[in-house]
């Protein structure tokens, strides 16, 4: 039986670890030749062998996606080994916390290097080559951080809200010519970086538990699922749609949610009145 994505090309930026690995290792699984990309080659190359192991076909490319010319590299790259490019995931990750106040310049360059303009520079070099193909999709990876605001993350929410735009205009521009351009919007997902902190925190999933619809919180596994879906055929009348991935989190209203924050601080100071 074939996979959703068999005889398909994808690339997937910042895919060494988090999201994007597991991400590429679910593409892997169904069918498609994976470009893993990050800055750490040692993991990548853990990421790519893992994947043929199970026998699949993924190759590992450094790149600053960041940089123009080492962006365009990385397309192709993924062109000269496999022939072709289908998917294109904009995953990469950058930022600093603070206020617009408190962040330096170069911290704000920094941050939109890769959370913004990577984006950018990748559907520019990737867009050619998938019309040559007939058509593709780009999936950007956005955050709930798009579409509502926390404190002190200045860049991050504002390079995750002009990504779910851009991902708009970019498929407006290119539908006629077989290109798809979606976003994901992911609520607090579970990664590698953030094992510890949780398990030295556990009273953070008890938290979640209480103000995520679903119950709990996501795992990059949840990602990747819909990043499959919005790859493959299945998704062919599907464009410029953010897709919340957030365990309901974002549906709430406001005072609503201060009730359930409000229940969970009295259950954990051990009230468990109603």
């Amino acid at each position: 039986m074939s996979g959703r994505l068999e005889g398909k090309v994808a690339v997937i930026t910042g895919s060494t670890s988090g999201i994007g690995r597991a991400t590429a290792e679910l593409f892997a699984r169904e069918g498609a030749c994976v470009v893993v990309n990050g800055r750490r080659r040692d993991l990548g190359e853990q990421v790519v062998a893992g994947i043929r192991a199970d026998g699949g076909e993924a190759t590992y490319f450094y790149a600053d996606v960041g940089v123009s010319t080492e962006l365009r590299a990385l397309i192709d790259h993924a062109v000269a080994t496999y022939g072709r490019l289908d998917v294109l995931m904009n995953n990469a990750y950058h930022a600093t916390h603070g206020t617009a106040v408190e962040i330096e310049e170069h911290e704000w360059d920094a941050d939109m290097a890769v959370l913004l303009k990577a984006a950018y520079l990748g559907c520019k070099y990737a867009i050619p080559e998938m019309i040559k193909g007939g058509g593709g999709s780009i999936i950007n990876i956005s955050s709930v951080h798009g579409v509502l605001a926390g404190r002190n993350y200045v860049t991050y929410e504002t390079a995750k809200a002009g990504l779910i735009n851009m991902t708009r205009q970019v498929a407006v521009d290119f539908g006629h010519q077989g290109i798809r351009v979606n976003a994901i919007c992911p609520g607090w997902i579970i990664v590698n970086a953030s094992r510890e902190w949780v398990a030295e925190h556990p009273e953070a999933i008890r938290r979640a538990e209480v103000i995520y619809p679903v119950g709990r919180p996501g795992w990059p596994i949840d990602v990747a699922r819909a990043a499959l879906f919005l790859a493959s055929d299945e998704s062919s009348f599907i464009t410029g749609h953010a897709l919340m991935v957030d365990g309901g989190l974002t549906i709430q209203l406001q005072d609503s949610l201060s009730h359930v924050v409000e229940r969970w601080a009295r259950e954990a100071n051990g009230d468990h009145r109603d």
